[in-house]
């Protein structure tokens, strides 16, 4: 089905001469991103869910075949803890449906804190129109289950594979996308260092297995610090051809 690798994120500055020429304007950063990447992971949206018209624009400013992955905000994954999600299901749609052709996965990240509910998620799931593709990110070990796995598998909904100090490294697919986060090889702080071409070559065999067993998969490097997801993605994406 093939494979999308980007950053999660683009508009930082200490990008600048890594990605853009030195003293790009932020709102210059996107169209330079989009020339070296195909896809992106939004994270703004944890902390502020945008505005429908913003993503009207960002369609409008996306090239085709472009794809853009959005994060859940945390008003839903922390503050509520996924409990009562309809209103934050209509209104993540509306602006869902806007992408059009250049949405790709909803990302939902849980809090650390938020310990298994098998309940609270079959109906979170279930509460989310089936058109939107969603990942889900566990940081409480005690989701990492077989049985979340098949709530996962019945809502048609991907487990977001990590890797990262103190994350388990689960290689668990579960819908016909395959969602990769990677948050840096740093084994005591997350979001640090810059994997090694042995560690990339690694992911890069996993990624042609399950593109080969007819899965889509999207990989983004979270480990913006110092430009190294730049460096990572694209030495990836070097190594898938």
């Amino acid at each position: 089905m093939g494979w999308n690798i980007g950053t999660s994120g683009w508009s930082y500055g200490h990008w600048d001469s890594v990605l853009y020429p030195p003293g790009t304007p932020p709102w210059h950063r996107l169209g330079f991103y989009t020339s070296s990447f195909s896809t992106v992971e939004l994270n703004a949206s944890f902390y502020r869910w945008p505005r429908t018209t913003a993503f009207a624009g960002w369609r409008r400013r996306l090239p085709e075949g472009f794809a853009f992955s959005v994060k859940a905000p945390r008003g839903l994954t922390h503050a509520k803890r996924l409990y009562s999600p309809e209103a934050w299901a209509a209104r993540i749609a509306e602006g869902w449906h806007e992408l059009g052709p250049r949405r790709a996965v909803l990302l939902v990240q849980l809090s650390p804190h938020h310990a298994r509910d098998d309940a609270r998620l079959d109906w979170f799931l279930g509460a989310l129109p089936p058109w939107i593709r969603v990942a889900v990110e566990f940081r409480h070990p005690s989701w990492h289950d077989p049985a979340v796995f098949g709530i996962l598998r019945r809502h048609a909904a991907a487990y977001c594979i990590m890797s990262g100090a103190g994350l388990p490294c689960v290689l668990e697919a579960t819908a016909q996308h395959v969602y990769v986060r990677l948050h840096g090889p740093d084994h005591h702080h997350l979001y640090a260092g810059s994997y090694s071409d042995p560690d990339l070559g690694w992911w890069a065999e996993r990624i042609r297995e399950w593109d080969a067993a007819g899965h889509e998969v999207f990989a983004y490097f979270n480990n913006d610090g110092e430009g190294n997801a730049v460096r990572n993605a694209l030495t990836l994406r070097g190594m898938l051809g």
